[in-house]
């Protein structure tokens, strides 16, 4: 285990050609058959690829809410990663082509579940599977890296798992083998709420009541600690508390771009993943977050156990939690650096 990156001669990777993107649906024929049991026909799977043409391709994957834009490009194509991918960036478009894809089951243009409609359970093997046709659709024989984050560092393990010769390293950011079952405590919790505000017409309400409890869980004490002291205001209905305005907050804009049951097919995903670590032997570095609520240290630790000896962990503390992947340019800097710029022996 290491506690910081390593610092290391960075790879000399081909000079940059000019800046491009491309992007498309890939129409998957026939019966798409999914790890759980059951099919979908005509799925088709929206991506998109940016950064410098002919530079080794990194696939960028974040969290349900994550989407083929990964970085910004212009006010029409706002990145969800924009703190970390981009010109100049951790993951840097000058030096790399970025691949993202809308997951299955997503509200993007993905095939995902319509208005009231109950889509099937899906594993993260059904996104990886789905990333490996569009590899051969694009004629990309191997990835120089995925780099995920959350349920994107779930897909980057199932996809190592299956298909070891088509990455040639992982960069997996809170995210292990399987799911704690604290975590599913917390979305399980979710979802019902979620259920319950579809089956009575409200499905845009519950899914802001479900994304204020989710906040909860993704951030830290201690920066709601330093953020929220401020004292309660007096309401018509009772005091409101800072905390309180924070989370319904973010609660209701989320409600306002994504559908309800996408949320449920994607948490649902979530808490089923479950892959066999001991299979991969694609080199991986993870990078844990002390203060990780949803992830716990520990379940990063004998992961790293159980890829050896294609593994390292580096940790690092930050009172964003879980969404330090979001909000840590800074720390992630250093390790994205060593595990995308340097050949592993």
């Amino acid at each position: 285990m290491q506690s910081q990156a390593e610092s290391a001669e960075p790879r000399v990777l081909p000079e940059a050609g000019p800046l491009s993107t491309r992007e498309g649906v890939l129409e998957v024929p026939g019966l798409l058959e999914l790890h759980h049991g059951a099919t979908l026909q005509g799925a088709r799977l929206a991506w998109r690829l940016a950064g410098s043409a002919g530079a080794p391709i990194v696939l960028a994957l974040g969290g349900i809410s994550a989407h083929r834009v990964v970085y910004s490009e212009g006010e029409m194509h706002r990145g969800w990663w924009d703190s970390v991918v981009g010109p100049a960036r951790a993951l840097d478009s000058t030096r790399f082509r970025i691949l993202g894809i809308d997951y299955l089951g997503g509200s993007g243009a993905t095939t995902g579940p319509r208005a009231g409609e109950r889509f099937p359970s899906l594993s993260s093997y059904d996104q990886a599977g789905l990333v490996l046709r569009l590899l051969n659709h694009l004629g990309i024989a191997r990835l120089h890296a995925i780099a995920g984050a959350s349920y994107g560092g779930m897909v980057a393990l199932a996809f190592a798992e299956r298909y070891a010769q088509r990455v040639e390293r992982l960069l997996v950011i809170g995210a292990s083998d399987a799911t704690h079952p604290m975590a599913t405590a917390w979305r399980s919790v979710q979802r019902r709420l979620v259920r319950y505000a579809l089956s009575h017409g409200e499905g845009a309400r519950g899914l802001e009541l479900a994304r204020a409890l989710a906040m909860a869980t993704y951030r830290s004490p201690e920066e709601f600690a330093a953020r929220f002291r401020a004292p309660p205001e007096a309401t018509a209905e009772g005091f409101e508390f800072a905390v309180e305005r924070y989370l319904f907050a973010r609660g209701a804009d989320y409600a306002t771009q994504y559908r309800a049951e996408s949320f449920l097919c994607l948490s649902e995903s979530i808490d089923l993943h479950s892959v066999e670590a001991a299979r991969i032997r694609v080199p991986t570095t993870v990078i844990g977050v002390r203060e990780d609520q949803l992830v716990p240290l520990a379940d990063l630790r004998a992961l790293c156990a159980r890829l050896q000896p294609h593994a390292r962990l580096i940790e690092i503390s930050s009172i964003y939690g879980h969404d330090a992947f979001l909000k840590e340019a800074g720390q992630l800097e250093p390790v994205f650096h060593n595990c995308l710029e340097t050949v592993h022996e």
